[in-house]
C-alpha cells in the first residue's frame, strides 16, 4: 500500500525556512552599521568643518573620498559575494571597516585642538567606503537567495531602510556626540556598531539549502561535461542591467545633495541651529525608513515596481523645484516669512522623495540580473551609486559659489529627470 501524501505537499518550513528572517535582520544590522557612518557623518559636516579646520571645498573632499572609496570597491566585492558566497565576503568587509574606524578614533582626530592633516581624515574615510562596499552586494545577494518573488519586494525593501535607519540614528547621536566629546567618540562609536553586526553575521548568516542544493548537481554535470566555465552571460553583458544600475545612480545623486549639504545649506542660508539641522535630517531619514518599506510592500501586492519608480521621479523632480522656487523667494523678497518656513519643509520632503525607492529599484534591477548574478548586478549599481557620492560633494558647492543654492536645488531635480530614459518601461497587461 502506497503513502503518496507526502510527495504531493511538500513541508511548508521547506519551501519558506523561518531562518530567512534572520538573514534578513543580518542584512538590516550590516547596512545599519555602515550607513551610520556613510550617512550620518555628513550630519556632521558643521562641526567637521570647524573642527579639521576645513572650508566648503575640502570639506566637500573629505566627505566624498567615501563615496570614492565604495565606487572603487563595490563591484570587486560584488563578483566575490558571487564567486565565494554572502557570508565570508560579509565578515570580512565588516571587519576590516571596524578596524579602520578603531584606527581613525585613534590617529585621524583632533587633539587638544590640533587637527590632524587632511590626508589622514580623506584616507580614513576612503578606508572605510573601501571594507564597506562588501555590505550592500553581499547582503542583498543573501536576501535574494532566501526569499521567493512574492515576498522579495518587502525584504529588500527593508533591508535598504537600514540605510536611513542607519542615517537616521547618525544624524540624530553624531553630531551631538561631535559637538559634546568630538570625533574619537563618533568613529569608535561607528567602529562598534561595525563590529556587531559582523558578530551577528557570523552567528546566523548561512546560504539556503535549496541554494546549495540547485548548485550541486548541476556543477557536478557541467564539470563532467567539461563546460564549467561556458556559462550565460553575467549580468555586465546584460545592456538592461547597466541601464538600471545607471539609472540608480542618477536617482541617487539629489539625495547624496540633501545628505551631504543640507545642513552646510540650513545653517549658513537661514542661520537655523543644531535644533532644526538635526531635525530635518531625523525626519529625511525616517521618512525614507517608512516610505521604502510601505512601497516595498505595496508594489509587491500590485507588480508594478517600474510605474511606481516613475512616479518617484516625477514627485521628486516637482518637490526639487518648489524648493528652489521657496529657497529663492525666502533670500531674494524682503518678508517672505512663509518662504522662509517652507524651505525646512520641502527639503524635508524632497529629501524622502529622493530616498524612498531605493528598495524597489534595488529588487527589480536583481530580478533583472536573477538571484545567482544578484551580488555582481548589486555591486555594480552601488558603484554608480558612489561615485555619486564622490562626485555630489564635490560639485554642489562650485555649483553654489557659481550661481546660488536655489539654482542647485532646481538641477537636482533637473538630474532626477534625467533619469526616466534609463529607466525599464512597465510591461502592457
Amino acid at each position: 500500500m502506497s503513502l503518496p501524501a507526502p510527495a504531493l505537499s511538500p513541508p511548508a518550513p521547506a519551501a519558506r525556512p523561518a531562518h530567512r528572517w534572520k538573514v534578513l535582520a543580518v542584512g538590516v544590522a550590516a547596512n545599519v552599521a555602515f550607513s551610520a557612518a556613510a550617512a550620518g557623518l555628513p550630519a556632521t559636516a558643521v562641526f567637521m568643518r570647524a573642527a579639521y579646520g576645513l572650508d566648503n571645498d575640502t570639506l566637500g573632499l573629505a566627505l566624498g573620498v567615501l563615496g570614492l572609496g565604495v565606487a572603487l570597491f563595490e563591484l570587486p566585492w560584488g563578483l566575490l559575494a558571487d564567486r565565494w558566497g554572502d557570508r565570508p565576503v560579509l565578515l570580512a568587509g565588516l571587519g576590516a571597516t571596524a578596524a579602520t574606524l578603531a584606527w581613525m578614533s585613534l590617529c585621524a582626530v583632533p587633539v587638544h585642538g590640533v587637527a590632524p592633516a587632511l590626508a589622514w581624515l580623506a584616507l580614513g574615510l576612503l578606508g572605510v567606503g573601501v571594507m564597506g562596499g562588501s555590505v550592500n552586494g553581499a547582503s542583498g545577494r543573501a536576501v535574494m537567495a532566501w526569499f521567493d518573488e512574492g515576498e522579495r519586494g518587502l525584504a529588500m525593501s527593508i533591508r535598504q531602510t537600514a540605510v536611513p535607519l542607519g542615517g537616521g540614528l547618525g544624524a540624530l547621536v553624531l553630531p551631538w556626540l561631535a559637538s559634546r566629546a568630538g570625533f574619537g567618540a563618533v568613529f569608535g562609536l561607528l567602529a562598534a556598531l561595525c563590529a556587531g553586526a559582523a558578530l551577528l553575521t557570523l552567528g546566523w548568516l548561512r546560504e539556503p539549502e535549496r541554494a546549495r542544493a540547485a548548485r550541486a548537481p548541476a556543477g557536478a554535470a557541467a564539470d563532467r561535461a567539461g563546460v564549467r566555465h561556458l556559462e550565460p552571460a553575467g549580468p555586465l553583458r546584460d545592456a538592461r542591467v547597466w541601464r538600471a544600475a545607471l539609472a540608480i545612480g542618477l536617482l541617487c545623486c539629489p539625495q547624496f545633495a540633501v545628505l551631504t549639504f543640507a545642513t552646510v545649506f540650513l545653517h549658513d542660508f537661514s542661520g537655523a541651529g543644531i535644533g532644526t539641522l538635526t531635525a530635518v535630517m531625523v525626519a529625511v531619514q525616517l521618512g525614507a525608513m517608512v516610505a521604502r518599506i510601505a512601497s516595498g510592500r505595496w508594489t509587491d501586492r500590485h507588480g508594478n515596481r517600474r510605474a511606481y519608480l516613475r512616479g518617484c521621479v516625477w514627485l521628486g523632480c516637482l518637490l526639487f523645484v518648489a524648493l528652489a522656487v521657496a529657497a529663492a523667494l525666502a533670500g531674494g523678497v524682503p518678508g517672505q516669512r512663509a518662504a522662509a518656513l517652507a524651505v525646512p519643509l520641502l527639503l524635508a520632503a524632497a529629501g524622502i522623495c529622493a530616498s524612498a525607492w531605493h528598495g524597489v529599484a534595488y529588487t527589480e534591477l536583481a530580478t533583472l540580473a536573477g538571484a545567482a548574478r544578484a551580488g555582481t548586478a548589486l555591486g555594480l549599481a552601488n558603484t554608480c551609486v558612489y561615485l555619486g557620492l564622490f562626485l555630489t560633494p564635490l560639485a554642489l558647492p562650485r555649483l553654489v559659489a557659481l550661481t546660488s543654492w536655489p539654482l542647485a536645488w532646481l538641477a537636482a531635480g533637473g538630474c532626477m529627470l534625467a533619469v526616466l530614459p534609463l529607466l525599464p518601461r512597465p510591461a502592457r497587461r
